[in-house]
């Protein structure tokens, strides 16, 4: 029984939490942790050490856990320290960031504009090879799991190149043996 009280105690101090946050006193407390980077640092290098904020997915407790959010690179993070992994994302909410930086628009970190681009031997690497290439692996993984369930066939595209890769190769051998 006392241990039911005490779990539903942390949950509405979690909810709690979440409202006092948005407040303007809460608003301050998180913006000296924020300047301090006590939710850590963007793992992005090109981010350049940008400091994270914790953010829900959910407002609905028990759904996913805390994530940390980047606003130079604008993406998520999951939490390095597992104290902070088991603490439940509707106890921050989704809008604490979005309020935040309305309050304080002057924090706002200028988006990068600088780009990693893959380089071979000091040659950048075409972008719509890199993209050809990440698109048959995708198809690829995708056909793998549809025959991993059961279903036949495949994609459109997938009947027809096989057929003309046997194609090919029958005329490659035919001309190997003629060539004999």
């Amino acid at each position: 029984m006392r241990e039911q009280i005490e779990k539903s105690a942390r949950h509405l101090y979690g909810l709690v939490h979440a409202r006092y946050i948005t407040t303007t006193r809460g608003l301050a407390k998180m913006l000296e942790k924020y300047k301090k980077s006590d939710f850590g640092k963007c793992p992005r290098v090109l981010c350049s050490a940008s400091p994270l904020l914790p953010t829900g997915m959910s407002d609905n407790p028990h759904i996913q856990s805390v994530k940390l959010y980047c606003a130079k690179c604008e993406d998520l993070y999951n939490p390095k320290s597992t104290r902070h992994a088991n603490i439940d994302g509707a106890y921050f909410g989704t809008s604490f960031t979005n309020i935040l930086f309305q309050v304080y628009p002057a924090l706002v970190p200028e988006k990068s504009k600088e780009r990693y681009s893959p380089r071979v031997f000091g040659f950048k690497v075409h972008a719509s090879a890199a993209l050809e290439r990440w698109q048959d692996e995708r198809r690829r993984s995708l056909g793998r799991r549809l025959r991993e369930v059961g279903v036949a066939g495949g994609f459109k595209g997938d009947l027809e190149d096989e057929g003309e890769e046997m194609e090919e190769d029958e005329e490659g051998l035919v001309g190997e043996e003629g060539g004999l």
